[in-house]
C-alpha cells in the first residue's frame, strides 16, 4: 500500500529512534492519526521543545537552564564527592538508585584511539579543569567495564589532583556491561562497594 506523502514522512521521522523499525512506525503512525488535534498538538510542541535543551555548562548533564538542578543543589556540593559517568543515560540509572548524593560528570563517552576519541574529544581536560576548581575531595569513577572503560579510568586517574581520593564504582555488574540496563539495587550495592582505585 502507498501512504500519502504526509503519512511516510512522519513513519520515516520515527524510524529514526531506536530500536523502531517500519512496521512498529507504522503502528505507531496509524495509532496517532486517532488522537485529537489537541493532543497532536501537544505532543509536535513537545517534540519541538527538545531543540531547546542544552547541557549543563558545569557536569554535561541535560537541562532546561545552564547549570542543572543537580550542579545547583548545595547540599550535593556539601558533599564534596564527583561521580565521572559516560553518558547522560548512566546519570539517570545512578540516580534511580537513589544512594549517591554528590555532583556528576559526563564524559562524552570512553577513549577510543581507533574511532578518533581521544582526551578532548570526550570531555578529560574539561573534567579536570572542574577538579582543580572546585573543592572536590572525592571522585568515584563510575565506567563501565571494558577495555576501552577501563583505559579511561586509568587515564583519568593520572590526571586527578594529588589531594582527591580516587575510587572506581565497585563491580556487582558484568564485565561488558552497562550501567543503564541494571536495577537500582544492583547500582546502589555496586556504589556501595566502590573501592579505592590506584
Amino acid at each position: 500500500m502507498d501512504f500519502p506523502q504526509t503519512i511516510k514522512d512522519a513513519i520515516e521521522q520515527i524510524t529514526k529512534l531506536p530500536g523502531i523499525g517500519e512496521k512498529t512506525a507504522i503502528r505507531h503512525v496509524i495509532k496517532m492519526i486517532a488522537w485529537s488535534k489537541a493532543d497532536l498538538s501537544e505532543f509536535s510542541q513537545a517534540i519541538k521543545s527538545l531543540q531547546n535543551v542544552i547541557k549543563c555548562k558545569t557536569c554535561n548533564m541535560i537541562s532546561d537552564f545552564e547549570v542543572c538542578e543537580i550542579c545547583n543543589n548545595q547540599d550535593r556540593l556539601n558533599e564534596r564527592v564527583i561521580c565521572v559517568v559516560e553518558n547522560i543515560n548512566d546519570v539517570i540509572a545512578i540516580e534511580r538508585s537513589r544512594f549517591f548524593r554528590g555532583v556528576y560528570f559526563v564524559l562524552n563517552g570512553v577513549l577510543n584511539p581507533l574511532m578518533g576519541r581521544g582526551p578532548r574529544e570526550i570531555g578529560i581536560e574539561q573534567l579536570v579543569e572542574r577538579l582543580r576548581s572546585n573543592e572536590i575531595s572525592e571522585m568515584i569513577l563510575a565506567i563501565n567495564p571494558s577495555l576501552e572503560g577501563d583505559a579511561t579510568c586509568s587515564y583519568i586517574r593520572d590526571m586527578v589532583p594529588a589531594h582527591i581520593k580516587v575510587e572506581r564504582i565497585g563491580f556487582g555488574m558484568p564485565m561488558g556491561g552497562s550501567l543503564e540496563l541494571l536495577d537500582p539495587m544492583t547500582i546502589a550495592k555496586a556504589l556501595e562497594n566502590r573501592k579505592h582505585y590506584s
